[in-house]
């Protein structure tokens, strides 16, 4: 039986030699098949990860399969803010430019607790640490325009919920709720970052990749649910090397020129959430967002907006 591509919409031909392109999560599964596809069309890729011999692997993994030598690896943990602070502090200073940030990480099955930044992990790890990361390096995009920043959320979000008063607290939600409400909260950051940096010559998308072969489950203790859910996915799931060209089609394809702030899925523009329409509660999601990771003055590129 032939095997269903929902990606064929996705080609594109597009060269990216002499641009600079980041990837988060990139070690492993769609997140290092993005950074193959990136490498493979002349890039300088990036990749971050918090372990130093998955992102050496990843490496050599990234040269076999591209032929280029121009991949960067770069430690980074989002469990902790001054990790993603270093992070973005080292590429501004070694980096001649920035023109494509893919923030693709994205993690379930952690601890349900507080990290050292007073952070709930799940919260942390899927949405606190990539606003810092996106709202740091914004100002080097922008330097570097044309640039476009892909967030990689889910179809998750449609059971997620805000509830700015609660939704950092431990104890509050199952960890599949956490991870929801997270991976809303990455489209919301994204339908309000489109409207704080229109006309600066950076465009910003979200996307859902879908279910792909992968061990995505690999953090749960449960034995039950690590191998039931891994192997139906490994089963059914759709080849990472297909579901990667999503996110490259958003991220290099000159059609979205004009179609920054939208959700796509299958390579189209698709439904979120009616939450992304409600323009006080983005704006509130992105004011709190910024006092939670401590936006310092001198970070501060949006305070009058």
């Amino acid at each position: 039986m032939a095997v269903r591509d929902d990606f064929t919409d996705c080609e594109t031909s597009a060269r990216l030699d002499g641009k600079v392109a980041l990837v988060t999560g990139a070690t492993a599964g769609t997140g290092l098949e993005i950074a193959k596809n990136l490498a493979r069309r002349g890039a300088k890729v990036i990749i971050a990860s918090r372990n130093p011999k998955k992102l050496d692997d990843a490496r050599r993994t990234i040269i076999e399969s591209s032929g280029n030598r121009n991949v960067v690896t770069r430690q980074m943990d989002l469990e902790s803010l001054s990790s993603v602070r270093r992070f973005a502090d080292t590429t501004m200073k070694t980096e001649p430019r920035l023109d494509i940030l893919i923030n693709n990480i994205g993690a379930i099955g952690l601890e349900d607790r507080m990290t050292e930044d007073g952070l709930q992990l799940m919260m942390q790890v899927n949405y606190f640490g990539t606003f810092l990361l996106t709202y740091l390096l914004f100002p080097m995009l922008r330097a570097s325009a044309p640039a476009r920043i892909v967030n990689v959320s889910s179809l998750a979000l449609i059971l997620g919920t805000i509830d700015l008063d609660n939704w950092n607290d431990v104890g509050k939600y199952s960890n599949f709720g956490y991870y929801c409400n997270a991976k809303l909260a990455d489209v919301l950051f994204t339908a309000e970052m489109e409207k704080r940096i229109r006309g600066t010559g950076v465009s910003v998308y979200s996307m859902d990749p879908g279910l792909g072969k992968s061990e995505f489950f690999r953090n749960f203790e449960n034995d039950i649910i690590r191998n039931g859910f891994n192997t139906a996915l490994l089963l059914f799931g759709r080849p990472l090397h297909r579901v990667a060209t999503m996110a490259v089609f958003l991220a290099v394809d000159p059609k979205f020129d004009s179609e920054s702030g939208k959700h796509y899925r299958d390579c189209h523009e698709f439904y979120s959430s009616w939450y992304a329409n409600d323009t006080v509660l983005t704006g509130n999601v992105w004011k709190e967002t910024k006092r939670l990771v401590r936006i310092a003055r001198e970070e501060d590129w949006d305070a009058f907006y």
